[in-house]
């Protein structure tokens, strides 16, 4: 078989399909697209640092295993977030929902190339961290992919295992939630 030198700018899909036939540069090159990523948006979801890191490489031992059942019309973005917001959901789960503790200040050690919260004030940037934990666990979901990992609608819709339109209410619910409690803490 011959081998074809895979570049940055090569598709998700042309990775995926690669990386399905065995070639591991592929999955290098997936990996160093997604990772940091994924890294911020299970740091957000889950508001610690280590299990947040752990996950991540759950997040892309799952990926690793199932690769076979990949369908390409899902799209590798919503694919791989899918696989790491289940990990995020089964590991709170089993640490007892959500945790009520204040934020620490590893939780908000976020690089600058973060999309998101877009605050350069970091008492913002809490505020809007805090804001965003209390939300009902769907609509964080749905806020943190779409607006802070920059996912469309139906590539949320794949990662949260919901139709379009659910994705899209999950979403206004959240912003118009947030518009409150931000208002609230802005008035303060």
């Amino acid at each position: 078989m011959k081998e074809i030198p895979i570049t940055e700018p090569d598709s998700d899909d042309a990775l995926m399909a690669r990386f399905c036939e065995g070639d591991q540069e592929a999955f290098s090159v997936l990996y160093a697209r997604y990772a940091p990523q994924l890294e911020i948006f299970l740091r957000r979801f889950v508001r610690e640092r280590a299990l947040a890191e752990d996950l991540l490489q759950t997040t892309f031992l799952s990926f690793v295993r199932a690769r076979g059942r990949y369908v390409p019309t899902a799209g590798v973005r919503a694919w791989i977030y899918a696989i790491a917001a289940n990990a995020g959901r089964d590991a709170l789960r089993r640490r007892g929902a959500r945790r009520e503790e204040p934020l620490d200040a590893e939780t908000f050690n976020i690089p600058s190339d973060d999309p998101g919260p877009p605050a350069a004030d970091p008492h913002v940037a809490r505020a809007v961290e805090e804001a965003l934990q209390q939300l009902p666990s769907e609509q964080r979901e749905a806020v943190l992919l779409h607006k802070m990992q920059g996912l469309s609608f139906p590539e949320v819709a794949v990662a949260l295992g919901i139709t379009v339109g659910a994705a899209k209410v999950r979403a206004h619910r959240g912003y118009q939630r947030l518009k409150v409690l931000l208002a609230a803490w802005e008035n303060a």
